[in-house]
């Protein structure tokens, strides 16, 4: 399953860098990550600092 970020996101950018399928991108108001790309291998949630990415 794929991961999602919660509105606890603070938009720091972490995740973006950290992804290796480059499928989070900054959203309106956080960081979002596209469902069909993400390949669900958690780095996005290892390196955030507030524990938004969460796998659906």
């Amino acid at each position: 399953m794929a991961y999602q970020i919660s509105d606890s996101c603070i938009s720091c950018g972490a995740c973006e860098a950290e992804c290796p399928v480059s499928c989070i991108s900054q959203g309106s108001d956080k960081y979002v990550i596209d469902a069909d790309v993400c390949i669900s291998c958690g780095a996005c949630a290892g390196v955030c600092p507030v524990d938004a990415p969460q796998e659906t």
